[in-house]
């Protein structure tokens, strides 16, 4: 039997923490307050991910995959690591400003993603075979997604880099907004669809 694909995910989310520490050690930046606060965020992040995947699965993630798929999907998050290794490295020290706009950035981002994606589980469980379309949902499609960039955006400030908002949007483009658009291609069989899309944004709310 074949793993699912979250094995991948989480053991890569799991050793955030592990990593982003492993860099501090080697650049002996132990005396960076920018390095802490992204350890902190990014770490914490990873546990948080890990529970919701033992709580409230996604189900795109429940599927099983080749080991060279996951790998490969195991590598792709590992750019991710470009920040702290910048942070680390170049001895960077965000203002202190930017570390409250970011760790603002990442709570508003975990209550979006987390909560979108509980409401979403507990939908499916009550209500099957109907559209979510209120609460998170209400405003934005993808609220779960919103929240998830705001989290990494947290991230790519911290280092003041381009590199890793390279790889955010990446990440957005290359997979994130495929997905959104696959998932409304699929919602678009429900009757009340089309007024749920035309009162919503794709994730931004407000922004057409």
């Amino acid at each position: 039997m074949r793993p699912k694909h979250k094995f991948y995910i989480d053991t890569h989310k799991g050793a955030n923490a592990l990593a982003v520490l492993a860099l501090i050690a080697a650049y002996d930046a132990w005396h960076n307050e920018t390095a802490w606060i992204y350890l902190a965020l990014h770490g914490t992040y990873g546990l948080l991910w890990i529970w919701k995947s033992l709580r409230f699965p996604d189900k795109q993630w429940e599927q099983e995959v080749t080991r060279g798929y996951g790998l490969l999907t195991w590598f792709t998050l590992t750019l991710y690591w470009v920040g702290p290794w910048i942070i680390a490295r170049d001895d960077l020290h965000a203002a202190p400003w930017l570390l409250a706009l970011c760790v603002a950035m990442w709570g508003v981002g975990v209550f979006l993603h987390f909560g979108a994606d509980m409401q979403k589980h507990m939908h499916l469980k009550l209500a099957p075979g109907t559209l979510l379309t209120d609460g998170l949902w209400a405003r934005s499609r993808n609220p779960n997604y919103l929240g998830e960039l705001l989290i990494y955006a947290s991230f790519c400030l911290l280092s003041r880099h381009w590199a890793p908002m390279l790889v955010l949007g990446a990440m957005f483009f290359g997979v994130w907004l495929p997905n959104m658009l696959k998932k409304d291609a699929s919602l678009a069989r429900y009757p009340e669809f089309a007024a749920w899309k035309a009162r919503t944004s794709l994730i931004i709310p407000g922004l057409l």
